[in-house]
């Protein structure tokens, strides 16, 4: 074990950082800050991908990774919607529905933690990430952007579908750990 903190690590660390520039950035009011706001979470979003391969591909799979990795993305994504909930951007019951999900899939991989099993990501995980991170995007391009309303709507479908997918897929898979 190692002392340093991985290459995947400082994404995650680094994905965290980026939280309160994007916060600041997505509230300011001076110009370009929506484009600049998608942009850092652009860059955040990568960071996640990007750190997940380098550790499976280079074995750099740590007990702290897995601790903030799915930290770091909380707290990204919920940040982000919550601002755009008090800018009236989107409906506070989307947020409720992704908060819900990511509270009730993190209590499911605790519990199943503490049996020894490891929860891993899934195909519809992944699709929830990517649809929840292209609505994000779209959210904040569509005010700069009104003709980017209506499909920012429509992502915004497909990312809550996916993401009550993905929860009901979770709690299928590991049923034995709910009932």
């Amino acid at each position: 074990m190692t002392r340093h903190l991985t290459l995947p690590n400082q994404l995650t660390i680094f994905r965290l950082l980026l939280v309160p520039v994007i916060g600041v950035s997505l509230s300011a009011t001076f110009p370009y800050h929506d484009q600049v706001s998608a942009a850092v979470y652009a860059t955040a979003a990568a960071t996640d991908s990007l750190d997940g391969h380098i550790a499976r591909r280079r074995h750099l799979i740590s007990e702290l990774g897995k601790f903030l990795d799915p930290l770091a993305d909380k707290i990204l994504v919920i940040t982000v919607l919550v601002i755009l909930v008090g800018q009236a951007v989107i409906p506070a019951w989307v947020v409720v529905v992704v908060f819900g999900r990511e509270f009730l899939i993190t209590g499911l991989r605790f519990v199943a933690a503490n049996q020894g099993v490891v929860v891993a990501s899934t195909p519809w995980g992944k699709s929830k990430t990517l649809s929840q991170n292209l609505m994000i995007g779209m959210l904040i391009l569509e005010q700069p952007y009104p003709v980017l309303r209506i499909p920012a709507l429509v992502v915004v479908c497909v990312a809550v579908t996916a993401t009550v997918l993905s929860g009901l897929d979770y709690l299928w898979r590991y049923r034995r750990f709910v009932i």
